[in-house]
Protein backbone atom coordinates (compact mmCIF):
# COMPACT_ATOMS: atom_id res chain seq x y z
CA UNK A 1 0.00 0.00 0.00
CA UNK A 2 1.48 3.66 -0.74
CA UNK A 3 0.24 6.86 0.38
CA UNK A 4 0.55 10.59 -0.75
CA UNK A 5 0.37 13.03 1.19
CA UNK A 6 -1.09 16.64 0.16
CA UNK A 7 -1.96 19.23 1.81
CA UNK A 8 -1.87 18.66 6.15
CA UNK A 9 -5.32 17.97 6.45
CA UNK A 10 -6.04 16.01 3.77
CA UNK A 11 -4.54 12.46 2.82
CA UNK A 12 -5.37 10.43 -0.24
CA UNK A 13 -4.97 6.53 -0.40
CA UNK A 14 -4.05 4.62 -3.45
CA UNK A 15 -4.72 1.48 -3.47
CA UNK A 16 -3.66 -1.10 -6.49
CA UNK A 17 -6.09 -3.08 -7.52
CA UNK A 18 -5.22 -6.31 -9.69
CA UNK A 19 -5.88 -5.61 -13.48
CA UNK A 20 -5.91 -7.99 -16.31
CA UNK A 21 -2.61 -7.49 -18.85
CA UNK A 22 -4.66 -6.84 -21.60
CA UNK A 23 -5.32 -3.72 -20.26
CA UNK A 24 -2.10 -2.52 -19.52
CA UNK A 25 -1.57 -1.14 -23.05
CA UNK A 26 -3.23 1.57 -22.17
CA UNK A 27 -1.50 4.17 -19.42
CA UNK A 28 -5.11 5.90 -18.68
CA UNK A 29 -6.61 2.32 -17.98
CA UNK A 30 -3.98 1.21 -15.31
CA UNK A 31 -4.48 4.59 -14.04
CA UNK A 32 -7.89 3.91 -13.88
CA UNK A 33 -7.61 0.98 -11.84
CA UNK A 34 -6.81 2.58 -8.82
CA UNK A 35 -9.36 3.47 -5.99
CA UNK A 36 -8.78 6.98 -3.96
CA UNK A 37 -10.34 7.64 -0.64
CA UNK A 38 -9.90 11.05 0.52
CA UNK A 39 -10.25 12.43 4.23
CA UNK A 40 -9.47 14.77 6.94
CA UNK A 41 -8.18 13.49 9.78
CA UNK A 42 -8.54 17.28 11.63
CA UNK A 43 -9.39 20.83 10.71
CA UNK A 44 -7.14 22.98 8.98
CA UNK A 45 -4.20 24.64 10.28
CA UNK A 46 -4.04 28.59 9.98
CA UNK A 47 -2.08 28.87 7.04
CA UNK A 48 1.67 30.50 7.62
CA UNK A 49 2.31 33.83 6.43
CA UNK A 50 0.36 36.29 4.75
CA UNK A 51 -3.57 36.13 4.37
CA UNK A 52 -4.70 36.55 0.89
CA UNK A 53 -8.33 36.66 -0.28
CA UNK A 54 -10.25 37.29 -3.51
CA UNK A 55 -13.46 38.70 -4.43
CA UNK A 56 -13.92 37.13 -8.00
CA UNK A 57 -17.34 38.59 -9.76
CA UNK A 58 -18.04 37.94 -13.58
CA UNK A 59 -18.69 40.98 -15.69
CA UNK A 60 -22.14 39.77 -16.52
CA UNK A 61 -24.45 42.57 -15.20
CA UNK A 62 -25.07 44.97 -11.98
CA UNK A 63 -23.36 43.96 -8.74
CA UNK A 64 -25.89 42.61 -6.56
CA UNK A 65 -26.29 43.47 -2.37
CA UNK A 66 -24.86 39.47 -1.94
CA UNK A 67 -21.93 40.00 -4.11
CA UNK A 68 -21.35 43.07 -2.65
CA UNK A 69 -21.34 41.87 1.24
CA UNK A 70 -19.32 38.79 -0.04
CA UNK A 71 -16.58 41.26 -1.08
CA UNK A 72 -17.03 43.47 2.42
CA UNK A 73 -16.39 40.54 4.18
CA UNK A 74 -13.13 39.47 2.36
CA UNK A 75 -12.03 43.06 2.55
CA UNK A 76 -13.34 42.94 6.75
CA UNK A 77 -11.62 39.52 6.55
CA UNK A 78 -8.11 40.92 4.91
CA UNK A 79 -7.42 43.62 6.67
CA UNK A 80 -8.31 42.59 9.87
CA UNK A 81 -5.57 40.01 9.52
CA UNK A 82 -2.98 42.73 7.93
CA UNK A 83 -3.43 40.70 4.45
CA UNK A 84 -4.47 41.76 0.83
CA UNK A 85 -7.62 41.61 -1.02
CA UNK A 86 -7.25 40.63 -4.40
CA UNK A 87 -9.78 41.41 -7.48
CA UNK A 88 -10.14 39.38 -9.96
CA UNK A 89 -12.39 39.75 -13.15
CA UNK A 90 -13.69 36.15 -14.41
CA UNK A 91 -14.88 37.15 -17.91
CA UNK A 92 -14.31 33.65 -19.76
CA UNK A 93 -18.45 33.82 -20.44
CA UNK A 94 -17.26 35.41 -23.51
CA UNK A 95 -21.12 35.89 -24.59
CA UNK A 96 -22.32 37.55 -21.50
CA UNK A 97 -19.27 39.34 -20.16
CA UNK A 98 -19.39 42.96 -21.03
CA UNK A 99 -16.72 45.97 -20.69
CA UNK A 100 -19.71 47.95 -19.35
CA UNK A 101 -20.75 45.50 -16.40
CA UNK A 102 -16.83 45.17 -15.85
CA UNK A 103 -16.81 49.37 -15.11
CA UNK A 104 -19.69 49.61 -13.22
CA UNK A 105 -18.34 47.12 -10.98
CA UNK A 106 -15.41 48.57 -10.73
CA UNK A 107 -17.14 51.92 -10.12
CA UNK A 108 -19.50 50.19 -7.48
CA UNK A 109 -16.80 48.79 -5.94
CA UNK A 110 -14.76 51.85 -5.09
CA UNK A 111 -18.23 53.83 -4.32
CA UNK A 112 -18.14 51.42 -1.46
CA UNK A 113 -14.70 52.14 -0.25
CA UNK A 114 -13.56 48.63 -0.86
CA UNK A 115 -10.41 49.32 -2.55
CA UNK A 116 -8.43 46.28 -3.83
CA UNK A 117 -4.45 45.81 -3.46
CA UNK A 118 -3.93 43.76 -6.60
CA UNK A 119 -6.46 43.48 -9.29
CA UNK A 120 -7.27 45.46 -12.63
CA UNK A 121 -5.67 48.95 -12.30
CA UNK A 122 -3.42 48.65 -9.70
CA UNK A 123 -1.66 45.30 -10.85
CA UNK A 124 0.44 42.72 -8.59
CA UNK A 125 3.00 40.34 -8.40
CA UNK A 126 -0.08 37.54 -9.52
CA UNK A 127 -1.32 38.51 -12.84
CA UNK A 128 -3.35 38.73 -15.06
CA UNK A 129 -6.03 39.46 -13.11
CA UNK A 130 -8.90 39.06 -16.03
CA UNK A 131 -9.19 35.05 -16.53
CA UNK A 132 -9.56 35.68 -20.08
CA UNK A 133 -5.98 36.97 -20.08
CA UNK A 134 -5.01 33.32 -18.39
CA UNK A 135 -5.86 30.96 -20.90
CA UNK A 136 -2.10 30.25 -21.88
CA UNK A 137 -1.86 29.45 -17.97
CA UNK A 138 -4.89 26.86 -17.79
CA UNK A 139 -3.71 25.13 -20.80
CA UNK A 140 -0.60 24.10 -19.24
CA UNK A 141 -1.82 23.01 -16.29
CA UNK A 142 -4.69 21.22 -18.35
CA UNK A 143 -1.95 19.44 -19.88
CA UNK A 144 -0.31 18.63 -16.98
CA UNK A 145 -3.10 16.80 -15.79
CA UNK A 146 -3.17 15.06 -19.22
CA UNK A 147 0.24 14.11 -18.52
CA UNK A 148 -0.16 12.40 -14.98
CA UNK A 149 -3.28 10.42 -16.08
CA UNK A 150 -5.94 12.52 -14.18
CA UNK A 151 -7.23 14.03 -17.23
CA UNK A 152 -8.36 12.22 -20.59
CA UNK A 153 -9.78 13.60 -23.83
CA UNK A 154 -13.36 12.85 -24.49
CA UNK A 155 -14.33 13.21 -28.55
CA UNK A 156 -18.14 12.25 -27.50
CA UNK A 157 -20.40 13.97 -29.64
CA UNK A 158 -23.05 16.04 -28.04
CA UNK A 159 -25.98 13.78 -29.69
CA UNK A 160 -23.93 11.24 -27.52
CA UNK A 161 -23.92 12.57 -24.23
CA UNK A 162 -27.60 13.90 -24.66
CA UNK A 163 -28.23 10.06 -24.99
CA UNK A 164 -26.09 9.32 -21.74
CA UNK A 165 -28.68 11.56 -20.05
CA UNK A 166 -31.91 10.46 -21.78
CA UNK A 167 -30.73 6.23 -20.70
CA UNK A 168 -29.58 7.77 -17.00
CA UNK A 169 -32.80 9.36 -16.00
CA UNK A 170 -35.26 6.31 -17.48
CA UNK A 171 -32.83 4.26 -14.82
CA UNK A 172 -33.69 7.20 -12.75
CA UNK A 173 -29.74 7.80 -12.10
CA UNK A 174 -27.62 10.51 -11.94
CA UNK A 175 -26.48 11.89 -15.00
CA UNK A 176 -23.05 10.65 -14.86
CA UNK A 177 -20.51 10.24 -18.00
CA UNK A 178 -20.41 6.65 -19.17
CA UNK A 179 -19.25 6.70 -22.26
CA UNK A 180 -15.84 4.72 -23.93
CA UNK A 181 -13.43 7.51 -23.49
CA UNK A 182 -12.61 7.32 -20.36
CA UNK A 183 -10.76 3.51 -20.90
CA UNK A 184 -10.18 4.37 -24.62
CA UNK A 185 -6.34 3.07 -25.49
CA UNK A 186 -3.77 5.44 -26.71
CA UNK A 187 -4.16 4.00 -30.37
CA UNK A 188 -8.19 4.95 -30.63
CA UNK A 189 -7.20 8.43 -29.05
CA UNK A 190 -4.82 9.15 -31.69
CA UNK A 191 -7.07 7.96 -34.48
CA UNK A 192 -9.83 10.78 -33.65
CA UNK A 193 -6.75 13.37 -32.96
CA UNK A 194 -5.62 12.75 -36.43
CA UNK A 195 -9.39 12.86 -38.02
CA UNK A 196 -9.34 15.88 -36.28
CA UNK A 197 -12.33 15.40 -34.14
CA UNK A 198 -13.27 18.25 -31.35
CA UNK A 199 -12.71 16.69 -28.05
CA UNK A 200 -13.18 18.24 -24.47
CA UNK A 201 -10.78 17.34 -21.39
CA UNK A 202 -12.77 15.54 -18.44
CA UNK A 203 -11.20 14.87 -15.29
CA UNK A 204 -10.91 11.37 -14.15
CA UNK A 205 -12.61 11.26 -10.93
CA UNK A 206 -11.29 8.36 -8.29
CA UNK A 207 -13.26 5.13 -8.66
CA UNK A 208 -14.30 6.22 -4.83
CA UNK A 209 -13.41 7.78 -1.92
CA UNK A 210 -15.00 10.09 0.39
CA UNK A 211 -13.99 13.59 1.69
CA UNK A 212 -14.66 16.15 4.33
CA UNK A 213 -14.60 20.21 3.91
CA UNK A 214 -14.35 22.16 7.06
CA UNK A 215 -15.56 25.78 7.27
CA UNK A 216 -14.68 28.33 9.47
CA UNK A 217 -18.06 30.44 9.74
CA UNK A 218 -19.70 27.26 10.52
CA UNK A 219 -16.53 26.15 12.52
CA UNK A 220 -17.49 22.76 11.15
CA UNK A 221 -16.98 19.85 8.70
CA UNK A 222 -20.01 21.05 6.02
CA UNK A 223 -18.92 18.46 3.60
CA UNK A 224 -19.01 14.46 4.46
CA UNK A 225 -19.02 13.30 0.90
CA UNK A 226 -18.63 9.56 -0.15
CA UNK A 227 -18.88 8.84 -4.04
CA UNK A 228 -18.45 5.93 -6.40
CA UNK A 229 -18.30 5.94 -10.18
CA UNK A 230 -22.40 5.49 -10.23
CA UNK A 231 -22.76 9.17 -8.40
CA UNK A 232 -19.79 11.12 -9.32
CA UNK A 233 -19.12 11.10 -12.99
CA UNK A 234 -16.11 12.73 -15.17
CA UNK A 235 -16.28 16.02 -15.28
CA UNK A 236 -15.37 17.83 -18.25
CA UNK A 237 -12.67 20.66 -17.29
CA UNK A 238 -11.36 22.15 -20.65
CA UNK A 239 -14.39 22.80 -23.25
CA UNK A 240 -13.87 21.45 -27.05
CA UNK A 241 -13.66 25.36 -28.12
CA UNK A 242 -10.37 25.84 -25.57
CA UNK A 243 -12.43 27.30 -23.20
CA UNK A 244 -11.65 26.32 -18.86
CA UNK A 245 -15.20 25.39 -17.13
CA UNK A 246 -15.44 27.86 -13.98
CA UNK A 247 -14.29 25.01 -11.41
CA UNK A 248 -11.18 24.58 -12.89
CA UNK A 249 -10.33 28.55 -13.61
CA UNK A 250 -11.29 28.98 -9.97
CA UNK A 251 -9.30 26.03 -8.76
CA UNK A 252 -5.60 27.00 -10.68
CA UNK A 253 -6.42 30.56 -10.48
CA UNK A 254 -6.89 30.76 -6.40
CA UNK A 255 -3.74 28.43 -6.38
CA UNK A 256 -1.29 30.26 -8.45
CA UNK A 257 -2.11 33.51 -6.96
CA UNK A 258 -2.04 32.12 -3.70
CA UNK A 259 -5.26 32.70 -2.29
CA UNK A 260 -5.03 31.76 1.91
CA UNK A 261 -9.06 31.79 2.41
CA UNK A 262 -11.93 31.66 -0.20
CA UNK A 263 -15.19 33.58 1.36
CA UNK A 264 -18.14 33.18 -0.74
CA UNK A 265 -21.63 32.34 -0.70
CA UNK A 266 -22.65 29.42 0.62
CA UNK A 267 -24.60 28.58 -3.12
CA UNK A 268 -21.21 27.60 -4.29
CA UNK A 269 -20.83 24.62 -1.75
CA UNK A 270 -21.33 22.17 -4.46
CA UNK A 271 -18.64 23.47 -6.60
CA UNK A 272 -16.25 22.32 -3.66
CA UNK A 273 -16.19 18.94 -4.27
CA UNK A 274 -14.84 19.17 -7.63
CA UNK A 275 -12.26 21.75 -6.80
CA UNK A 276 -10.76 20.31 -4.04
CA UNK A 277 -10.06 16.93 -6.35
CA UNK A 278 -8.65 19.26 -8.97
CA UNK A 279 -6.61 20.37 -5.53
CA UNK A 280 -4.97 16.88 -5.10
CA UNK A 281 -4.58 16.33 -8.82
CA UNK A 282 -2.31 19.44 -9.28
CA UNK A 283 -0.67 19.28 -5.75
CA UNK A 284 -1.94 22.82 -4.65
CA UNK A 285 -2.52 23.14 -1.12
CA UNK A 286 -5.87 23.55 0.01
CA UNK A 287 -7.48 27.12 0.94
CA UNK A 288 -9.43 27.74 4.15
CA UNK A 289 -12.77 27.69 2.99
CA UNK A 290 -16.16 30.40 4.68
CA UNK A 291 -19.34 30.16 3.43
CA UNK A 292 -21.66 32.86 3.99
CA UNK A 293 -25.32 32.57 4.32
CA UNK A 294 -27.99 33.90 1.34
CA UNK A 295 -29.41 37.29 1.70
CA UNK A 296 -32.99 37.01 1.90
CA UNK A 297 -36.38 39.09 0.97
CA UNK A 298 -38.92 39.62 3.58
CA UNK A 299 -40.84 36.24 2.76
CA UNK A 300 -37.21 34.40 3.02
CA UNK A 301 -37.00 33.41 -0.42
CA UNK A 302 -33.97 34.46 -2.04
CA UNK A 303 -33.30 38.17 -2.60
CA UNK A 304 -34.05 39.00 -6.63
CA UNK A 305 -35.41 41.84 -8.41
CA UNK A 306 -38.88 40.71 -7.87
CA UNK A 307 -38.61 42.25 -4.11
CA UNK A 308 -37.20 45.78 -5.53
CA UNK A 309 -33.61 47.20 -6.50
CA UNK A 310 -31.17 45.12 -5.32
CA UNK A 311 -28.21 46.28 -7.24
CA UNK A 312 -25.49 48.28 -5.60
CA UNK A 313 -26.09 51.03 -8.22
CA UNK A 314 -29.31 51.11 -7.93
CA UNK A 315 -29.35 52.21 -4.30
CA UNK A 316 -27.07 54.48 -4.97
CA UNK A 317 -29.17 56.14 -7.95
CA UNK A 318 -31.70 56.42 -5.04
CA UNK A 319 -29.50 58.72 -2.30
CA UNK A 320 -27.89 56.27 -0.41
CA UNK A 321 -24.59 56.96 1.08
CA UNK A 322 -21.84 54.07 0.61
CA UNK A 323 -20.94 54.16 4.40
CA UNK A 324 -24.60 53.18 4.90
CA UNK A 325 -24.73 50.19 2.13
CA UNK A 326 -21.41 49.28 3.94
CA UNK A 327 -22.39 49.97 7.39
CA UNK A 328 -25.98 47.36 6.91
CA UNK A 329 -24.63 44.90 4.24
CA UNK A 330 -22.11 44.14 7.38
CA UNK A 331 -24.85 43.72 9.39
CA UNK A 332 -26.64 41.56 7.63
CA UNK A 333 -24.99 38.09 9.27
CA UNK A 334 -22.59 39.68 11.38
CA UNK A 335 -22.10 42.08 14.75
CA UNK A 336 -19.96 42.46 17.61
CA UNK A 337 -21.22 40.97 20.19
CA UNK A 338 -23.22 44.09 21.67
CA UNK A 339 -26.49 46.53 21.01
CA UNK A 340 -24.26 48.76 18.69
CA UNK A 341 -25.19 49.04 15.20
CA UNK A 342 -23.42 52.12 13.94
CA UNK A 343 -20.02 51.37 11.85
CA UNK A 344 -17.64 52.92 9.50
CA UNK A 345 -15.48 50.88 7.44
CA UNK A 346 -12.53 51.63 9.50
CA UNK A 347 -14.50 50.59 12.78
CA UNK A 348 -15.62 47.49 10.99
CA UNK A 349 -11.71 46.24 10.27
CA UNK A 350 -11.31 46.79 13.72
CA UNK A 351 -14.07 44.87 14.92
CA UNK A 352 -14.79 42.08 12.35
CA UNK A 353 -14.53 38.32 13.52
CA UNK A 354 -15.48 35.74 10.64
CA UNK A 355 -16.36 33.64 13.98
CA UNK A 356 -19.06 35.98 14.49
CA UNK A 357 -20.09 36.10 10.96
CA UNK A 358 -23.97 34.02 11.49
CA UNK A 359 -24.36 30.31 9.79
CA UNK A 360 -27.96 31.42 9.33
CA UNK A 361 -29.56 33.34 6.04
CA UNK A 362 -30.10 37.45 6.82
CA UNK A 363 -33.30 39.47 5.81
CA UNK A 364 -32.96 42.41 4.12
CA UNK A 365 -34.76 44.95 5.44
CA UNK A 366 -35.07 48.40 3.17
CA UNK A 367 -37.11 50.68 5.86
CA UNK A 368 -33.63 49.66 8.24
CA UNK A 369 -31.69 50.85 5.75
CA UNK A 370 -33.43 53.65 4.75
CA UNK A 371 -33.22 54.37 9.03
CA UNK A 372 -29.21 53.46 9.05
CA UNK A 373 -28.69 55.85 6.00
CA UNK A 374 -30.43 58.68 8.17
CA UNK A 375 -28.25 58.03 10.88
CA UNK A 376 -25.24 58.19 8.84
CA UNK A 377 -25.96 61.56 6.75
CA UNK A 378 -26.93 63.39 10.53
CA UNK A 379 -23.41 62.26 11.90
CA UNK A 380 -21.63 63.55 8.56
CA UNK A 381 -19.58 66.96 9.14
CA UNK A 382 -21.94 70.03 8.81
CA UNK A 383 -19.60 71.45 5.83
CA UNK A 384 -20.18 67.65 3.80
CA UNK A 385 -23.75 67.35 4.36
CA UNK A 386 -24.95 71.08 3.81
CA UNK A 387 -23.30 70.78 0.29
CA UNK A 388 -24.50 67.70 -0.66
CA UNK A 389 -28.14 68.58 -0.03
CA UNK A 390 -27.39 72.31 -1.11
CA UNK A 391 -26.20 70.59 -4.86
CA UNK A 392 -29.48 68.77 -4.77
CA UNK A 393 -31.90 71.28 -3.72
CA UNK A 394 -30.06 73.51 -6.82
CA UNK A 395 -30.36 70.78 -8.97
CA UNK A 396 -33.63 69.52 -8.27
CA UNK A 397 -34.90 73.60 -9.09
CA UNK A 398 -36.20 73.98 -5.93
CA UNK A 399 -33.32 76.45 -5.21
CA UNK A 400 -31.13 79.09 -7.14
CA UNK A 401 -28.22 78.47 -5.25
CA UNK A 402 -26.64 75.25 -3.48
CA UNK A 403 -24.68 77.03 -0.44
CA UNK A 404 -24.64 79.80 1.55
CA UNK A 405 -26.50 80.71 5.18
CA UNK A 406 -30.07 80.09 4.05
CA UNK A 407 -28.84 76.55 2.90
CA UNK A 408 -26.92 75.63 6.66
CA UNK A 409 -29.69 77.71 8.65
CA UNK A 410 -32.44 74.97 6.70
CA UNK A 411 -30.24 71.64 6.71
CA UNK A 412 -29.42 72.22 10.18
CA UNK A 413 -33.21 72.89 10.86
CA UNK A 414 -34.82 69.72 9.22
CA UNK A 415 -32.18 67.24 8.98
CA UNK A 416 -34.13 65.08 11.62
CA UNK A 417 -36.89 64.60 9.03
CA UNK A 418 -34.37 63.42 6.12
CA UNK A 419 -33.36 59.71 5.73
CA UNK A 420 -32.40 60.30 2.63
CA UNK A 421 -30.73 62.69 0.30
CA UNK A 422 -33.99 62.82 -1.88
CA UNK A 423 -35.83 63.13 1.02
CA UNK A 424 -34.73 66.65 1.43
CA UNK A 425 -36.81 68.03 -1.67
CA UNK A 426 -39.96 67.32 0.22
CA UNK A 427 -39.16 68.29 3.75
CA UNK A 428 -37.92 71.94 2.04
CA UNK A 429 -40.92 72.16 0.06
CA UNK A 430 -43.15 71.19 2.71
CA UNK A 431 -41.46 73.85 4.60
CA UNK A 432 -41.69 76.65 1.99
CA UNK A 433 -46.03 75.80 1.69
CA UNK A 434 -48.83 77.46 2.75
CA UNK A 435 -51.74 75.32 3.16
CA UNK A 436 -54.01 77.37 5.44
CA UNK A 437 -57.28 76.59 4.12
CA UNK A 438 -56.85 72.94 4.10
CA UNK A 439 -55.44 72.97 7.49
CA UNK A 440 -58.59 75.30 8.84
CA UNK A 441 -61.09 73.43 7.37
CA UNK A 442 -59.34 69.46 9.20
CA UNK A 443 -60.87 68.04 12.11
CA UNK A 444 -57.88 69.02 14.12
CA UNK A 445 -57.37 72.63 12.33
CA UNK A 446 -61.20 73.26 13.38
CA UNK A 447 -60.41 73.16 17.11
CA UNK A 448 -57.62 76.16 16.41
CA UNK A 449 -59.98 77.86 14.77
CA UNK A 450 -63.17 77.99 17.43
CA UNK A 451 -60.20 79.42 19.69
CA UNK A 452 -60.44 83.59 18.73
CA UNK A 453 -57.48 82.58 16.18
CA UNK A 454 -59.49 85.63 14.38
CA UNK A 455 -58.01 87.74 17.55
CA UNK A 456 -54.67 86.43 16.79
CA UNK A 457 -54.82 87.16 13.60
CA UNK A 458 -55.79 90.49 13.79
CA UNK A 459 -52.77 91.38 16.71
CA UNK A 460 -50.22 89.70 14.49
CA UNK A 461 -51.55 91.59 11.48
CA UNK A 462 -50.86 94.66 13.96
CA UNK A 463 -47.49 93.13 14.48
CA UNK A 464 -46.62 93.32 11.16
CA UNK A 465 -47.68 96.80 10.44
CA UNK A 466 -46.05 98.48 13.11
CA UNK A 467 -43.18 97.13 11.71
CA UNK A 468 -42.35 94.91 15.04
CA UNK A 469 -42.70 91.63 13.67
CA UNK A 470 -40.16 92.38 10.93
CA UNK A 471 -37.80 94.10 13.42
CA UNK A 472 -37.80 91.16 15.19
CA UNK A 473 -37.00 88.63 12.24
CA UNK A 474 -34.55 91.06 10.98
CA UNK A 475 -32.60 90.72 14.53
CA UNK A 476 -32.52 86.64 14.31
CA UNK A 477 -33.46 84.01 17.06
CA UNK A 478 -33.14 86.32 20.13
CA UNK A 479 -35.24 89.15 18.29
CA UNK A 480 -38.17 86.45 17.71
CA UNK A 481 -38.24 84.87 21.27
CA UNK A 482 -38.34 88.49 22.64
CA UNK A 483 -41.19 89.17 20.37
CA UNK A 484 -43.33 86.24 21.15
CA UNK A 485 -42.81 86.47 24.33
CA UNK A 486 -44.25 90.26 24.48
CA UNK A 487 -47.19 88.85 21.90
CA UNK A 488 -48.34 86.27 24.22
CA UNK A 489 -48.52 88.89 27.31
CA UNK A 490 -50.33 91.11 25.29
CA UNK A 491 -52.94 88.32 24.29
CA UNK A 492 -52.51 87.03 27.81
CA UNK A 493 -51.50 83.20 26.40
CA UNK A 494 -48.73 81.34 26.27
CA UNK A 495 -47.77 77.87 25.34
CA UNK A 496 -49.82 75.50 23.20
CA UNK A 497 -53.17 78.47 23.12
CA UNK A 498 -49.94 80.57 22.19
CA UNK A 499 -47.81 78.88 19.86
CA UNK A 500 -50.63 76.66 17.85
CA UNK A 501 -52.00 79.53 16.25
CA UNK A 502 -49.37 81.03 15.60
CA UNK A 503 -47.79 78.17 13.80
CA UNK A 504 -51.14 78.27 11.80
CA UNK A 505 -51.39 81.43 10.70
CA UNK A 506 -47.40 81.64 9.28
CA UNK A 507 -47.02 78.30 8.31
CA UNK A 508 -50.34 77.39 7.41
CA UNK A 509 -49.38 73.92 9.45
CA UNK A 510 -50.66 72.48 12.63
CA UNK A 511 -47.27 70.39 12.91
CA UNK A 512 -43.69 70.83 11.76
CA UNK A 513 -39.80 71.44 13.07
CA UNK A 514 -39.35 74.37 15.35
CA UNK A 515 -41.19 77.47 14.51
CA UNK A 516 -39.11 80.33 15.01
CA UNK A 517 -36.63 78.56 12.97
CA UNK A 518 -39.01 78.23 10.57
CA UNK A 519 -40.71 81.60 10.71
CA UNK A 520 -36.97 83.09 9.96
CA UNK A 521 -36.21 80.95 7.19
CA UNK A 522 -39.81 81.97 5.52
CA UNK A 523 -38.73 85.79 5.83
CA UNK A 524 -35.00 85.31 4.54
CA UNK A 525 -36.72 83.17 1.59
CA UNK A 526 -38.46 85.94 0.61
CA UNK A 527 -35.86 88.71 1.32
CA UNK A 528 -33.06 86.63 -0.47
CA UNK A 529 -34.81 85.91 -3.09
CA UNK A 530 -33.27 82.13 -3.59
CA UNK A 531 -36.36 80.21 -4.47
CA UNK A 532 -36.94 78.85 -7.88
CA UNK A 533 -40.23 80.68 -9.42
CA UNK A 534 -41.97 77.56 -10.21
CA UNK A 535 -41.92 76.12 -6.66
CA UNK A 536 -44.88 78.30 -5.91
CA UNK A 537 -43.13 79.84 -2.80
CA UNK A 538 -45.94 82.26 -0.95
CA UNK A 539 -43.77 84.69 0.76
CA UNK A 540 -44.44 85.67 4.89
CA UNK A 541 -45.57 89.20 3.09
CA UNK A 542 -48.30 87.38 0.89
CA UNK A 543 -49.28 85.10 4.07
CA UNK A 544 -50.33 88.26 5.88
CA UNK A 545 -51.99 89.85 2.86
CA UNK A 546 -54.15 86.48 2.67
CA UNK A 547 -55.18 86.33 6.29
CA UNK A 548 -56.61 90.38 5.77
CA UNK A 549 -58.64 88.48 3.36
CA UNK A 550 -60.22 85.67 5.63
CA UNK A 551 -63.55 86.42 6.75
CA UNK A 552 -63.34 84.66 10.16
CA UNK A 553 -67.28 85.16 10.64
CA UNK A 554 -68.13 83.74 8.08
CA UNK A 555 -65.69 80.53 8.34
CA UNK A 556 -67.02 80.30 12.07
CA UNK A 557 -70.28 80.37 10.85
CA UNK A 558 -70.05 78.02 7.50
CA UNK A 559 -66.35 76.28 7.01
CA UNK A 560 -67.80 75.83 3.58
CA UNK A 561 -66.82 79.05 2.37
CA UNK A 562 -62.89 78.44 2.96
CA UNK A 563 -63.43 75.21 1.26
CA UNK A 564 -64.30 77.09 -1.95
CA UNK A 565 -61.60 79.64 -1.36
CA UNK A 566 -58.94 76.55 -1.22
CA UNK A 567 -58.21 76.10 -4.62
CA UNK A 568 -56.95 80.34 -4.84
CA UNK A 569 -54.99 79.72 -2.22
CA UNK A 570 -52.56 77.28 -4.03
Amino acid sequence: MASLVGSPWMRMRVVPEVAPSILRRSSFLFRKSFSVSCSMEAPPKKLEGEVRVRFAPSPTGNLHVGGARTALFNYLFAKSKGGKFVLRIEDTDLERSTKQSEEALLQDLTWLGLHWDEGPGVGGDYGPYWQSERNSLYKQYAEKLLQSGHVYRCFCSNEELEKMKEIAKLKQLPPVYTGKWASATDEEVQEELEKGTPYTYRFRVPKEGSLKIYDLIRDEFVMKVSWNLDTLGDFVIMRSNGQPVYNFCVTVDDATMAISHVIRAEEHLPNTLRQALLYKALGFAMPTFAHVSLILAPDRSKLSKRHGATSVGQFKEMGFLPQAMVNYLALLGWGDGTENEFFTLESLVEKFSIDRVNKGGAIFDSTKLRWMNGQHLRSLPSEELNKLVGEHWKSSGILTVSDGPYVEEAVALLKDGIDLITDSDKALSNLLSYPLWATLTSPEGRHVLEDKLSEVSASLLAAYDSGELLRALEEGPAGWQRWVKSFGKTLKRKGKSLFMPLRVLLTGKLHGPDMGASVLLLHRAGSYGIVAPQVGFVTLEDRLKMLREVEWEALNKDESLLESAAPASN
